[in-house]
């Protein structure tokens, strides 16, 4: 996701700073970004001179010293007093208006702007998979976040060709909070021996949906997936009608993450 968004926002032509702690995951994040370029050059959706433009705009680091920006977007594990640390770290680095967003797809966005010295400007900023192509971005609202972070985080998002929609904080936002039901019915049809993966995905994709819930588990990664599930369940009182599965529990203990480990509800 990390690598995704730095992609789109080097395609819209903005200056992007690429941080990461372990030095083999940036190289994957170049490798990623480099055939998706590529990729876009193969199609005739890219030429080979905009394609090295997109590439100079990107510049990777594993030096906190040097994230120096206007505006910040955080992808990292989904643990509150993690995203919390950093962007305190970020925040005594940069100037008085630099915005922290943070692209949580489960957890609170108020409770993190509530640890940042300077919660008016957190806000939710929630790309959804792949982050290049899929045009939602949910601009995510706390009772901290100042109109001038809002209307700043809308219109980055309208330059790099997205289309915004302003929500509240709550469990799930809006599209993980709808799409609970999606994931969770399907998982106990397969716990209850009423239909297998294969034919769960074939017919819901027969019905009109893009990708079937399983595809889609895999794509995201079963252990982001669960963690929505379990976080939107906490949040709602535990509601047993969006209780998590144990079959993707049982996945996540033994790393079958999806596309991103080769292995989960498919091969790859």
């Amino acid at each position: 996701m990390g690598s995704g968004i730095a992609q789109a926002t080097a395609q819209a032509g903005f200056h992007t700073l690429v941080y990461e702690l372990n030095p083999a995951i940036i190289e994957k994040a170049k490798a990623e970004i480099e055939k998706n370029l590529q990729s876009l050059v193969e199609k005739g959706k890219m030429n080979a001179e905009g394609k090295e433009k997109v590439l100079q705009q990107i510049h990777f680091t594993d030096e906190l010293q040097t994230c120096l920006a206007d505006v910040f977007i955080e992808a990292i594990i989904e643990k509150t007093e993690i995203k919390i640390a950093l962007l305190n770290q970020l925040a005594e680095l940069n100037h008085s208006e630099s915005i922290f967003a943070t692209n949580t797809s489960s957890l609170s966005v108020s409770k993190i702007a509530a640890g940042v010295m300077c919660p008016q400007r957190v806000i939710g900023m929630h790309f959804f998979n792949p982050a290049t192509i899929m045009k939602l971005v949910e601009v995510v609202n706390t009772v901290y976040t100042n109109t001038q972070t809002t209307a700043t985080i809308i219109e980055l998002a309208r330059q790099m060709g997205k289309v915004p929609v302003l929500c509240k904080d709550s469990p799930g936002f809006i599209v993980n909070r709808v799409a609970r039901p999606y994931y969770i019915e399907t998982l106990r049809l397969v716990e209850e021996g009423i239909t297998d993966f294969a034919k769960a995905d074939q017919l819901l994709e027969a019905t009109g949906f893009r990708m079937g819930p399983f595809k889609l588990m895999d794509l995201i990664g079963n252990d982001i997936n669960y963690a929505v599930s379990c976080s939107v369940y906490e949040q709602l009182n535990n509601t047993e009608r969006l209780k998590p599965s144990p079959i993707q529990q049982e996945k996540v203990a033994t790393g079958q993450l999806g596309k991103k480990t080769g292995q989960g509800y498919y091969t790859y």
